[in-house]
């Protein structure tokens, strides 16, 4: 049975949800405006091969807001704190979109807490890079729409794709996202190098791409091939950036075969 619960990490309140399963432990760290709830039907299906736990990214859900730092390097630190708060033994980080550039910070800051990771089509924007391919007018109108109110038929215009649950889902929920959390992370994709990142990660990496997004370029695959020589690339072929949202099946086919470092005897 799915429950939330709250724990202190790297001195602030972090909301989680857990969806039980007897493989290895998990950390889904979702993207720039996606609280855990909305994960949950995707959480649910990883569980048959992770013991699953959902963060609600700082700003975002019910994890704590206000008057804090929303950078990379402080999501990133979240993470790492919260690998030895929620008592997890190195989990494999599941990272979707900003969560992935989160996991690859978060791995660089401290290795050995972790035992692979999954990035689900990260951003690869960056410094001297091009530009995220969203704007943020997208993400600025459905936040200042969601906080006066709004219904799921509302949110279809900005998520025409989703079925009529996701976006009353979205349209419940997205009022949560701080505005102020969400530009210093839209910001953070033009100016933080994950890039550099990368050669400094010895751990299993699975990248999921999304075959149908202008995020990921196959010229953006074999720079990450040569920064990370071992990472494993899977593509889901016609998905858009929300890969389970589009074709479930085929994101379930690109993370669930994956196989963390075994536990040091």
């Amino acid at each position: 049975m799915t429950r939330g619960y709250n724990v202190n990490a790297n001195g602030i309140r972090h909301h989680l949800l857990h969806f039980p399963g007897n493989g290895p432990a998990m950390l889904l760290v979702p993207g720039i405006t996606s609280p855990a709830i909305t994960w949950g039907f995707v959480a649910e299906r990883l569980s048959d091969a992770f013991d699953v736990h959902v963060l609600d990214v700082r700003g975002r859900g019910l994890s704590e807001a206000g008057d804090l730092h929303y950078s990379l390097d402080a999501m990133a630190a979240d993470v790492v704190s919260l690998a030895a708060a929620t008592g997890l033994n190195k989990p494999v980080i599941l990272g979707h979109s900003m969560g992935a550039r989160t996991a690859i910070r978060a791995a660089r800051l401290a290795p050995d807490v972790f035992s692979g990771l999954i990035l689900v089509d990260p951003p690869v924007s960056g410094p001297g890079r091009r530009a995220y391919p969203s704007a943020w007018n997208w993400y600025e109108d459905s936040i200042l729409m969601a906080q006066k109110g709004c219904s799921g038929e509302d949110m279809r215009r900005f998520c025409p794709s989703w079925t009529d649950e996701q976006n009353a889902l979205r349209a419940e929920w997205l009022h949560t996202c701080q505005l102020d959390a969400i530009r210093t992370a839209f910001d953070g994709f033009h100016t933080d190098d994950i890039h550099a990142d990368l050669p400094h990660i010895a751990l299993p990496i699975r990248l999921v791409v999304a075959g149908g997004a202008a995020v990921i370029g196959q010229e953006d695959i074999e720079e990450i091939k040569t920064l990370a020589p071992a990472v494993e690339v899977r593509i889901v072929e016609k998905a858009g950036h929300m890969i389970p949202w589009d074709d479930m099946d085929g994101f379930l086919a690109a993370t669930l075969d994956f196989l963390p470092a075994l536990p040091a005897n």
